[in-house]
């Protein structure tokens, strides 16, 4: 019985976070094409479909300029300590933080995508992304931190792999990621 509520809970862990995600869009989707929808009744005689994915487009690109100027940028700065500094938050804010930053930031990291061998004997590659090349800040010499994405989920793991396995690849980053996370199904 355990196990089974173990599978449960694993499961629930792995879908929840698409599920919700998901859900919130839709809700907001619904809450803004309704709400948009009966105001343009009383101007127009029609429905025009998808007037709420504009809307949601819109809000969100206003909230990321009003995120860059300067009336907001104390109080988004004043968040970020706070969370930066409350106990548990702050490994769960930070980390996430930097993923996001790391996708879609300024100092995007997956930009340097790498087959690596990761079996000798066999030739066995896997393809990633260098995430980090001067290792010196934790007493590691002659290696690089590598990403590996894995198929058909957002996740994956992080290895710290020696520089003579690393192979760089002559696509861009974008088509690496579409590769590896469609298991190899995505033409490059």
């Amino acid at each position: 019985m355990k196990r089974i509520i173990r599978y449960f809970l694993q499961g629930l862990l792995l879908i929840a976070p698409s599920v919700i995600t998901i859900y919130i869009v839709y809700l907001t989707f619904t809450f803004l094409d309704s709400a948009i929808q009966s105001f343009f009744e009383e101007y127009m005689p029609f429905r025009i479909p998808g007037l709420g994915i504009i809307a949601l487009l819109v809000a969100i690109t206003l909230l990321g300029f009003i995120g860059q100027s300067i009336i907001f940028r104390p109080i988004r700065l004043l968040l970020d300590r706070v969370l930066r500094n409350a106990p548990l938050v702050k490994v769960v804010y930070s980390a996430i933080r930097d993923l996001l930053s790391a996708f879609v930031g300024k100092e995007k990291k997956f930009n340097k995508p790498v087959l690596v061998k990761v079996n000798m004997i066999s030739d066995l590659e896997k393809m990633g992304f260098i995430t980090t090349e001067n290792l010196n800040d934790l007493g590691i010499q002659d290696k690089v931190s590598v990403y590996f994405p894995h198929s058909y989920n957002f996740s994956g793991e992080m290895f710290i792999v020696p520089k003579e396995h690393i192979r760089p690849l002559t696509i861009s980053p974008t088509e690496a990621m579409k590769f590896i996370v469609s298991g190899g199904v995505t033409k490059v």
